[in-house]
């Protein structure tokens, strides 16, 4: 019977779907610049957040060897950070759909400024693992896409969620190389500093930059009642038509390459034989790689591709690089075998999630984007103990075989089987 409401939801979804491509300006609240102005406010807000994100990353693995926490102690430190995000992500979008996408990203900033504050007195072990309880509703990045989903019709929607790939990108760039510079220069808790100023700064563009209300009138409906934290609610949206067959390639598709990078910190020293420097320069060049692909290339392919086609191509792509990381032995072989990665990986990422959000109901949005948000703390969540034995069982050639052999059956499924999908290019 829950699969017959969710599939009758899903048509009357669709047919609202194609109302408010036509009547959005209409509809909205905001007129068509205001809107694209709070689109860039959501852009600023994710990119903020994830600088200072991978500035404290940089940090932490100094900071938590100066109060004397080794590398297993390390390993569960990052363990619960993952956890965290993990659970968080669900309930963070349920929260967004129940009271907004403005309180959302006020509740994420405002959690990043209680998290770098927590790390700037964290001056023992235990203070150090209390900091990063209030990762669990730092979601600055699904909180944008929130706004973007309930500010485009869906034909422009993979475009400008590509675009985030370019916040990722500098994010990236500016807060690896903010942070070394930072604590090199002045000391390891400045950055710390840094951050929570810098997320008390974000909390305030939250608040004005982000109207109350940013869906359109036509899309606005009452979310389904229920707790926050209701995990009936958050699985009723796996029940959709073809959302569990996309969530399941999305999850499964990167996750060799996922494991992989998790472990490329090791892999980098003992396989290539580099140093911390030029660890440093890969991690740039897989920045501006993100940047360009997300940014730039995405978009320009949903104009001409629909999003099955370019989900099958992201899925076969990844095969290939699987073969391309079985057979590497130099560093500039992985620099190589880096170009088909991201495309690939900027391409899933950025179409599964538009499909999703397609999907389900307007209402349920953010909290299907927090559920697609889950999928790499999943894998920061299982990935050290599944990486650290293919590494030393197998070597690293395992994680390209299992990433061709994963895709190639996930491919072979998406040519046979009919999930259905809304068909939509941006014009």
């Amino acid at each position: 019977m829950s699969s017959m409401n969710a599939k009758a939801s899903s048509g009357d979804e669709e047919k609202l779907s194609g109302l408010r491509s036509k009547t959005m300006g209409d509809s909205n609240p905001l007129g068509e610049i205001k809107r694209g102005q709070v689109i860039l406010v959501a852009y600023l807000i994710a990119t903020l957040e994830l600088t200072f994100l991978f500035m404290q990353m940089g940090v932490m693995p100094y900071l938590a060897k100066s109060l004397g926490l080794d590398s297993v102690g390390f390993g569960y430190l990052q363990t619960t950070f993952g956890v965290l995000q993990l659970v968080g992500g669900p309930i963070f979008g349920r929260f967004a759909d129940q009271f907004g996408t403005r309180p959302a990203l006020i509740l994420s900033c405002a959690s990043g400024s209680a998290f770098f504050l927590l790390m700037s007195i964290s001056t023992s072990i235990p203070l150090l693992f209390l900091s990063r309880l209030p990762a669990v509703f730092m979601h600055g990045l699904p909180g944008a896409q929130k706004v973007i989903t309930d500010l485009t019709t869906p034909s422009q929607r993979a475009d400008a969620l590509g675009k985030l790939g370019l916040c990722f990108g500098i994010s990236i760039i500016i807060g690896s190389a903010l942070g070394g510079v930072l604590s090199t220069k002045f000391g390891l808790f400045v950055p710390t500093y840094v951050g929570l100023v810098g997320n008390l700064i974000n909390t305030v563009i939250a608040m004005v930059g982000i109207p109350l209300q940013a869906k359109p009138k036509s899309d606005h409906r009452v979310a389904e009642h229920g707790s926050v934290f209701s995990i009936r609610e958050i699985l009723r949206l796996m029940k959709f038509p073809g959302v569990m067959e996309v969530f399941i390639v999305k999850v499964f598709s990167g996750l060799p390459v996922g494991l992989f990078l998790i472990m490329f910190s090791i892999i980098s020293m003992d396989f290539f034989g580099l140093e911390a420097v030029e660890s440093g320069y890969l991690m740039s060049y897989f920045g501006v790689l993100q940047m360009v692909v997300q940014g730039l290339v995405v978009g320009k392919l949903t104009n001409h591709c629909t999003e099955r086609t370019l989900l099958r191509l992201s899925v076969f792509v990844f095969a290939g690089v699987g073969i391309g990381m079985a057979l590497m032995r130099t560093v500039w072989h992985y620099c190589i075998v880096l170009m088909p990665l991201v495309f690939a990986f900027s391409t899933l990422v950025t179409i599964t999630d538009s499909i999703l959000t397609k999907a389900v109901p307007s209402s349920d949005t953010g909290t299907m984007l927090g559920i697609c948000a889950s999928v790499q703390p999943l894998t920061r969540t299982v990935g050290p103990t599944i990486g650290g034995v293919l590494y030393k069982q197998f070597g690293v050639s395992s994680f390209g075989y299992l990433q061709l052999i994963v895709n190639m059956g996930l491919f072979v499924y998406l040519l046979k089987s009919k999930i259905p999908l809304r068909e939509m290019k941006s014009h």
